[in-house]
């Protein structure tokens, strides 16, 4: 777009009046130096003004037979296409009265007949300079806006990103693959919006807080970066010291997302709920979780929706040490944790949409290909 205004190109101006003369008088007036179009009625005039190119400028009669030109203009301002067009009304009515109401319904100016040539150009041109500085100023905000959207977007991608190369960074130390965290992700966003209808969780589950469910979801084992490769990869059962180890990826993720909430001067609704994800998402409904063994709602909703999808995803999914577990058997397993492992509603609403969950699961399978180039790598 242009950074100037352009004064250069003729600007239209629209004349209206019910008198042949008066149409004549002024297109002669105002023809050497702007474009003109005219209408002899108000019907006539609300259709030229809505044709391509809308004029810059109207100049409009107020007694005329029919439509007059108040309700001429209160049409015109009344249209999206037309109520940008000022109107400058042009009549032998002198009383205050009668200027106090063309101004009500939307005209800039008021011009008495007979007209003064020197007064009517003079008024024409400083109401053409204000539309087209008007119009400059309304360009110029609509492309910032926009410029801005883009921009914001470009920003939203590279937090994306990063928010899913920072959750496979953890997933590369175990035996977990990229998959799961997509799938963990779909997992909670599907039970969230299963939830949102439900009085109890409306208040909570609005779709932008949905929305940072399913970005936040990916750093839930963010923490798993910092547990020694001899315990996060060992093949078999942990010893008890180990998983004392081991379940220290909770406080760990904690830990580095509160770290960087502290480098931003404002607070993160996004790194909030990272936070309590990756801290509270192995706590159990009845209280025989870690880190902090919270019970019932002192769990926070995100991390409670997370142990759903978490817990499924370990139950269907194939390892390179183990195959996965049916989807209707692990349906049951899950069914068994309810009001111990997992909150009684939400297992309640995941046993609803227990077949949208296996979608998801079929949807981002991992390959074989996938699991040995796995396993070759924490190999």
């Amino acid at each position: 777009m242009s950074d100037t205004l352009d004064f250069t190109e003729k600007r239209t101006v629209l004349i209206v009046d019910d008198t042949a003369e008066n149409l004549t008088l002024m297109h002669s007036l105002l023809t050497d130096h702007y474009r003109t179009r005219i209408a002899n009625n108000g019907e006539r005039a609300l259709k030229a003004a809505a044709t391509e190119p809308i004029p810059d400028l109207v100049l409009l009669d107020i007694m005329m037979p029919g439509m007059d030109g108040y309700e001429v203009c209160r049409r015109l301002k009344a249209d999206p296409v037309t109520r940008l067009i000022p109107v400058i009304f042009l009549t032998a009515k002198t009383e205050v009265e009668d200027e106090q109401a063309g101004f009500d319904v939307g005209a800039v100016d008021y011009i008495t007949k007979p007209i003064s040539p020197p007064i009517v150009m003079a008024r024409v041109k400083t109401q053409l300079e204000l539309k087209a500085a008007a119009d400059f100023l309304r360009d110029k905000n609509t492309y910032l806006e926009s410029e801005v959207q883009r921009r914001t977007r470009e920003v939203q991608v590279i937090q994306d990103v990063t928010i899913m190369a920072m959750g496979s960074l953890a997933e590369t130390r175990d035996n977990e693959t990229g998959k799961h965290i997509r799938r963990t992700q779909n997992y909670v966003r599907a039970l969230a919006r299963q939830l949102q209808p439900d009085p109890k969780f409306a208040p909570e589950l609005s779709d932008a807080y949905i929305e940072l469910l399913y970005k936040s979801a990916p750093l839930h084992d963010i923490g798993k970066v910092g547990i020694p490769d001899a315990i996060l990869l060992k093949p078999g059962k942990l010893t008890p010291e180990e998983f004392e180890i081991m379940k220290t990826h909770t406080t760990l993720g904690r830990d580095a997302i509160l770290a960087a909430e502290e480098l931003i001067d404002a607070p993160s609704s996004f790194l909030r709920v990272a936070r309590e994800i990756a801290h509270y998402h192995q706590e159990k409904w009845d209280g025989s979780g870690y880190p902090d063994r919270l019970v019932g709602e002192a769990i926070p909703l995100s991390a409670r929706l997370m142990a759903v999808a978490d817990v499924y995803d370990a139950l269907v999914s194939r390892r390179v040490y183990k195959q996965p577990i049916p989807h209707d058997q692990a349906v049951e397993i899950m069914r068994e944790g309810r009001g111990k492992h997992f909150d009684p509603l939400l297992l309640d609403a995941f046993l609803v949409i227990e077949r949208e969950f296996q979608a998801i699961a079929e949807r981002f399978v991992d390959t074989n290909a996938e699991l040995v180039a796995k396993a070759r790598q924490v190999g």
